[in-house]
């Protein structure tokens, strides 16, 4: 025996509909703090001076402000644009290893006040991903 369907039943739902408008807007929040987070820290590390007394080539520093200031524009554009949304959670991915390597390079210096700059933004980048990939995915136009 079948049960009589309504017209709600019919009409699909938004992600954000779904999981919750606090769900969706604490991604946003956290979304624009990181892509202006690393968006600055991408400009330093790039084109910026480079210290004498870091222990990196100049070349690996350039990349790495590269790789954060590309992080930065993914963690935005694919989602607000909705073109290849997909891109944003692997940013964030991209960004909590980028986090997790940058707190094992102040470790080993004994550079313990950075550590919770590191931690802070590598779990803010975890719940990007974990938001973006499973709770609240944005769709593709």
């Amino acid at each position: 025996m079948e049960t009589a369907r309504t017209t709600r039943d019919a009409i699909p739902t938004a992600p954000a509909a779904r999981t919750g408008r606090g769900l969706h807007s604490a991604l946003w929040v956290a979304q624009i703090l990181l892509a202006l987070a690393f968006g600055a820290a991408g400009i330093m590390h790039g084109v910026g001076p480079i210290p004498d007394v870091l222990p990196l080539p100049p070349a690996l520093v350039r990349f790495i402000g590269l790789s954060e200031f590309a992080g930065a524009l993914d963690m935005v554009l694919p989602a607000a644009s909705r073109i290849k949304p997909g891109l944003t959670p692997s940013a964030a991915i991209g960004l909590t290893i980028v986090m997790g390597l940058a707190a094992i390079f102040h470790l080993t210096r004994g550079e313990f006040a950075s550590l919770p700059v590191n931690f802070a933004l590598g779990g803010l980048a975890a719940f990007v991903a974990w938001g973006r990939l499973r709770k609240a995915p944005i769709a593709s136009r």
